[in-house]
């Protein structure tokens, strides 16, 4: 294996691990539901892709032919994670969840007939 490569190797895993700290981060000490939606959709599917590239890279460098595995499933996370962070915020709006005062604004995505005049009841409170 060539030392552009093992470098190469290793600067995604370092990247992908500070990318995941750092999403890890955010997601213990950001204040909210909402703002906590960003450390496990953005900085962590980064850190998780880079070291899933970086896997890609060794095996390739290793066996000699790409492994499509790893490729897929960095497509898939790099797919669903977006799409999932979207409709848990949704539903956030839709339970009008509490934000913190940084976060508080009418929000743009949610029209007038999808708000109600009361949240959804949530399934621990009972329905009375």
């Amino acid at each position: 294996m060539s030392v552009i490569i093992e470098a190469l190797i290793s600067l995604l895993l370092i990247a992908g691990g500070i990318f995941v700290f750092i999403g890890s981060l955010g997601m213990a000490h950001l204040r909210d539901f909402y703002m906590r939606l960003h450390g496990p959709t953005k900085a962590t599917t980064l850190g998780i892709g880079c070291m899933l590239i970086a896997s890609m890279l060794y095996f390739w460098s290793v066996d000699g032919k790409p492994d499509a595995q790893e490729l897929l499933i960095t497509l898939f996370l790099f797919i669903t994670a977006p799409v999932s962070a979207h409709l848990l915020a949704k539903s956030g709006l839709h339970l009008r969840l509490k934000h913190a005062d940084k976060t508080l604004g009418k929000p743009v995505e949610l029209r007038s007939e999808e708000v109600g005049d009361k949240p959804v009841p949530h399934p621990d409170k009972g329905h009375g």
